[in-house]
């Protein structure tokens, strides 16, 4: 059983893209679909679907590449967890990250939901800083 499901999804699509696999199936929950359909929406995978197979459910996530042939690059090149369960990293609506000159993204754990920096600060809402992506 794994205790932290935020960084075992992490790195499993870190795994998967540095290999250039193009499925990765990580655990079903409640933020690692979240999580999912925040990469969704920012471009940084295909597609997700939840898969159910004798009483245990998890998640196909498409990983998307740039190129073609052996040249393919991921899309994403680095994710880099923040807060941790030993050591959760807060942040206030006015102090929230800006990752790469805004060229990646924050998932942000507020209130409203998991959402990328750029829509917390919009919100005017902080939260707990997930990880860092691009």
């Amino acid at each position: 059983m794994v205790n932290d499901t935020i960084s075992d999804m992490l790195t499993r699509i870190r795994n998967a893209s540095s290999v250039k696999h193009h499925l990765v199936q990580v655990p079903f929950t409640k933020i690692t679909v979240a999580i999912a359909s925040v990469l969704k929406s920012e471009n940084y995978i295909e597609d997700f679907q939840e898969f159910s197979e004798t009483n245990k459910k998890f998640l196909l996530v498409l990983l998307k590449y740039k190129g073609k042939g052996r040249d393919q690059q991921s899309v994403i090149t680095t994710l880099k967890r923040i807060s941790k369960p030993g050591l959760r990293v807060y942040t206030s609506a006015k102090e929230l990250p800006v990752v790469l000159g805004n060229f990646g993204i924050a998932l942000i754990s507020t209130p409203k939901g998991i959402m990328t920096n750029i829509q917390a600060k919009k919100l005017g809402i902080g939260g707990e800083i997930l990880c860092y992506i691009w």
